[in-house]
């Protein structure tokens, strides 16, 4: 089994690819299961084919997949929170999540537990039970591929299709949160000059803010649609509303919060901070006879909402906001900026 040494792992008698053995198993895998839950009937086990869960009545099923592919370290905490955003967005609480993971076998059984830990303890404090999945070691890939399916209950189900002309666009906190924590973490090069070092380790610390758990449980008694802009930022995930309702949308750029230090960022280096990804902020469409409840709901609280702009009629097309388009992925490729 690999030694753990900080941030890397020393490899020591490589395991064959396959299936993890059932005691390795149990000591990575099935030691982190997340929340307990009474509806788990049936849960993760040496053996066991499938969960069987107990559906509460009266609730809808909210259900969404997503991946985490590369990226080792940090990798976990952020698998389980993508796929809670999408939950969120739907207006439900997550509760059941089967995971599966594919490693290089250089990566071992240390690099399976450390990950299933992150796991284990981001689900554990969002109230979600790990019931499945998969785990093997496989030399055909070269790096680790990282994959959940949650599954969420919900009161109400939010539809496109409910989006109104007139309703208020609403942003939660400010635009670029993960692009900019990716940034900082991955590339601090660029931002040396910009920021200072205790700025930048700030922007590093905005990956705790990418959830919208807790701005959904705010708006879904009043909004009429919630949407977790992820790649290409602001503008790429009102254009997928307008895209869905078929209405257009009338925004004041200047309204849209971006925090000072995005703001200089993007001045420096010279991108667009409303197409940098955004996950861990909430679009939210809402009834203007509801708007200043929603408001209401947030005062006191350490997250912020802000009024936006409003839903239109598509007569004019889509000609009120720049193309979808990512700003992350360039300046992750840039070259390195000059000491």
């Amino acid at each position: 089994m690999p030694i753990m040494d900080g941030e890397n792992f020393l490899i020591s008698d490589e395991p064959p690819s396959g299936k993890l053995p059932p005691d390795a198993l149990a000591r990575a895998v099935l030691s982190n299961i997340g929340a307990a839950r009474d509806e788990v009937l049936i849960g993760p086990a040496v053996g066991e084919d499938a969960a069987v869960i107990k559906w509460p009545e009266g609730k809808l099923m909210v259900f969404a997949s997503d991946p985490i592919v590369g990226a080792a370290f940090g990798a976990g905490r952020l698998l389980v929170r993508v796929n809670v955003n999408d939950i969120a967005s739907k207006g439900a609480d997550p509760c059941f999540m089967t995971v599966t993971l594919i490693l290089p076998p250089s990566m071992g059984e240390g690099a399976v537990a450390s990950i299933m830990n992150e796991i284990h303890r981001e689900c554990a404090a969002n109230g979600i039970a790990i019931v499945g999945g998969h785990t093997e070691l496989n030399d055909l890939y070269a790096h680790p591929v990282l994959s959940a399916a949650l599954i969420g209950a919900a009161d109400k189900a939010f539809r496109a299709s409910d989006v109104a002309e007139g309703d208020i666009i609403f942003a939660s906190k400010h635009m670029g949160i993960e692009g900019m924590a990716i940034l900082a973490s991955d590339r601090p090069d660029l931002l040396e000059g910009v920021l200072t070092e205790s700025e930048i380790a700030d922007v590093k610390g905005w990956m705790d803010l990418t959830s919208v758990l807790e701005e959904s449980r705010l708006l879904r008694r009043y909004a009429s649609f919630m949407h977790d802009p992820t790649e290409g930022g602001f503008w790429g995930g009102l254009d997928e509303i307008c895209r869905l309702a078929g209405l257009d949308a009338d925004v004041c750029s200047d309204s849209v919060p971006l925090h000072p230090y995005t703001k200089r960022a993007a001045d420096a280096l010279g991108f667009d901070p409303m197409r940098l990804v955004a996950s861990g902020s909430m679009i939210a469409t809402v009834p203007p006879c509801s708007a200043s409840l929603a408001e209401s709901a947030f005062k006191g609280m350490a997250i912020g909402i802000t009024r936006v702009g409003v839903m239109t009629d598509r007569r004019d097309g889509w000609l009120h906001r720049p193309a979808p388009k990512e700003e992350l992925w360039p300046l992750l490729k840039r070259g390195r900026h000059p000491a």
